[in-house]
């Protein structure tokens, strides 16, 4: 059979098909579509005068030229493919490398993050140990600041727990206090001033004022209430004559009796002031 091509859009008419013209080539284009489907191309392929068995020597034709490309492109390839699979092997060894170093350096963080918790841990306790240190050392120093004003205390009004006596009552007395008891014309004879018995009693609600802070139930602060009612009782015992004698002065000592009576209020004692009115108001 002759072979000779035409356009397949020709208006060629004839009973005899062995003298048909051979069709054109299938083009390689339309194999290398992202969209070919074989069924689909063949049925495009309807007005084709070509026959089944020509069909298929084209295509056999057209593999067995595909395989020699393949070939020839392996051939003039033949070394890069061979370093090809050993790239790979050796990049595999390098990932597992690189794994094991990173399953290394994780657990080099695990150690150091558990090392740094645990030096937390320790840190927080000590800060905590520091800080009850710290309240201890000042509710000590809050102790020795209630005996020391205590026993300023009892030595400005001769009265000491221990029985011991103190002579001589000015010597406990600030130059201020002494100054203002000299520019006072309030005072009895042989009475306290009104300016030492605000002293007395203000000194003695500051130490009421530490032992509140530094917890009455304590067993330090407990041992010191029989202290702090005897100082209580002798300046109530100093407020009652200074308050008496300022009443026996009459219009005279009215300006030292109502010093005294703010005295009393001060010390929370304004019932013990009545008390005392009360009484000399019955003889």
């Amino acid at each position: 059979m002759s072979k000779f091509y035409f356009g397949e859009s020709g208006n060629f008419t004839s009973d005899d098909e062995d003298n048909l013209p051979y069709p054109e080539a299938l083009p390689r284009s339309d194999f290398l579509s992202s969209t070919f489907e074989a069924p689909t191309y063949l049925s495009t392929l309807s007005d084709r005068h070509q026959t089944l068995e020509d069909l298929r020597s084209d295509l056999r034709e057209r593999s067995q030229a595909l395989t020699k490309e393949l070939l020839d492109l392996v051939n003039t390839n033949y070394e890069q493919f061979l370093s090809l699979g050993s790239d790979l092997k050796s990049g595999e060894e390098k990932v597992e490398d690189v794994i094991v170093g990173l399953l290394g350096f994780k657990r080099g963080v695990e150690g150091v993050r558990t090392v740094v918790r645990e030096r937390k841990a320790g840190m927080e306790g000590l800060l905590d140990d520091k800080k009850s240190v710290g309240k201890e050392i000042a509710l000590g120093r809050k102790l020795l600041e209630v005996d020391a004003r205590l026993q300023e205390l009892e030595d400005k009004l001769v009265v000491s727990s221990l029985g011991k006596n103190v002579d001589g009552e000015d010597e406990f007395w600030t130059d201020s206090e002494n100054e203002e008891d000299d520019d006072e014309d309030d005072s009895a004879d042989g009475g306290t001033s009104t300016a030492k018995l605000q002293r007395l009693v203000t000194d003695y609600r500051q130490v009421e004022f530490l032992t509140e802070s530094a917890g009455k139930v304590h067993p330090f602060i407990v041992a010191q209430q029989s202290r702090m009612l005897r100082i209580r009782n002798t300046i109530l015992l100093d407020l009652s004559n200074a308050l008496k004698q300022a009443a026996g002065m009459r219009e005279k000592g009215r300006l030292r009796l109502m010093k005294i009576l703010n005295i009393y209020r001060a010390l929370d004692a304004g019932s013990e002031a009545v008390k005392v009115l009360r009484d000399l108001k019955s003889r």
